[in-house]
Parts: C-alpha cells; structure tokens; sequence
C-alpha cells in the first residue's frame, strides 16, 4: 500500500526537498503550503497534489478526506525566524506571531488530520525542529548552535521538541518524533548552512520512511540522537 504524506512548507526549502525525496521513493505526497501561487507551482515541478494550508487546516484535512480518504505521514516543517530585532526591542506581540508559526500551527494541524492518521496501519507525525532549541548543544562552544541568538526562534523549537514528545506519551497509537536538519543552506538562513538541502532533509525522510518498530518519542538529526 502506498504511502501517503501531507508536507506543510513544502513549496521551498526543506519541505520542497522532502516532497522531492519521498515522491521518488513512492511515496504519494500531498504538498501543503500558505501562499497558492507558489504551491501550485511547487506541486506541479514534483507532479504532486497541492491543498492550501493558510484559510484552515480544517478545510485542508477535508480535502485530504476526500481525495486520499487517509493520511500515513504528517510532516510538520513549515516555521519562520520572526523578528530580527535586537533582544531588548522584541515584543509579546513578535513572541507571538512566532509561537502561533513554529508551534501552534503543530497543534493545529495534529488536532485537524487525527481522524485520517486513525485510518492508516503505521501513522506517524514528523516535527521539524532545531538544534538550536537544545540546551546542551547552544551551551556548547564547539557547535554552531552555540553562537548564534536567536531568543524567539530557538524557544520555539524548544517547544517543538517538548510537545512531540509529549503527543508521543500521550498517544502512543501514532509515531510522533522530531527531527533536527542541522545547519543547512536555504533562504531560511540566507544560505549560510554548511550542509546541503538533501543532508538537511536526511534526518525527516528516515522518520518519515522506517519501520513501525523504529519507536516513537525520539529525537534525532543525520547522525543519530540529538541531546536536549
């Protein structure tokens, strides 16, 4: 049977690549994304199925509903950076606007495709989150999540990787795990990342493709596990 995986993000970046990788190992991928335009086209250069994600997640779960009538994969990358205001100048409303993104937007979309991950035989949900949300690795000074500050972004992905391992715990009948891309070259970053778009996306096509014995509630980049 078929897999079959909603990408929210996924007209650029990472999510793109993704879309890319796992519609070449068979998977059928939905590509969800905010702006139309750009999904439309994204979709039609992978020769996927675009479903707006920006009016509600609700209507886009709907029409994967009936179009898919089930959902294997949820894969969670859409996330922006927020303000680049200095620390002092940010404000409730920056925090916001960031928390709404990189995590609720999680929610959202969990809450909403539930009922269609109940459908499959191995349904599991995928987090894109950070190193830069990791304690250990911002603390240390050989990592380049260490020199980089980052307050609203990074406490996002923090939370990212909290509120995966908590769906884990508390519905243990769908795989959730987060995934860490590392320092990759897109837009996100101006394309600084010393890894390339395919590295950077290594670490979500092995969630989004092993075994349902691979376990749930783990956290991990290319190499391996990632340390809190």
């Amino acid at each position: 049977m078929t897999t079959i995986t909603f990408i929210t993000g996924a007209n650029k970046g990472l999510g793109y690549e993704t879309a890319r990788r796992l519609t070449e190992l068979g998977h059928t991928v939905i590509l969800g994304a905010r702006d139309p335009e750009r999904g439309e086209a994204a979709a039609g250069r992978l020769g996927v199925r675009f479903v707006p994600i920006d009016v509600t997640v609700a209507q886009a779960a709907a029409d994967v509903e009936a179009h898919e009538g089930r959902v294997d994969r949820i894969i969670n990358n859409a996330g922006i950076v927020g303000s680049h205001a200095k620390a002092e100048d940010l404000v409730g409303d920056d925090a916001a606007l960031v928390l709404d993104t990189n995590v609720s937007s999680i929610v959202r979309v969990t809450h909403a495709f539930l009922p269609l991950l109940r459908r499959s035989d191995d349904p599991a949900v995928i987090n894109v989150s950070s190193g830069m949300g990791s304690q250990t690795l911002t603390h240390d000074p050989d990592r380049v999540e260490s020199t980089i500050a980052a307050p609203l972004y990074t406490a996002s992905k923090a939370a990212v990787t909290m509120l995966t391992m908590q769906y884990a715990k508390a519905m243990p009948g769908v795989r959730f795990n987060a995934a860490d891309p590392g320092y990759t070259a897109t837009d996100f970053n101006r394309y600084s990342g010393t890894q390339t778009v395919t590295e950077g996306t290594d670490a979500i096509v092995t969630l989004a493709t092993e075994p349902p014995t691979a376990g749930t509630g783990r956290y991990i980049d290319r190499f391996g596990p990632v340390p809190w």
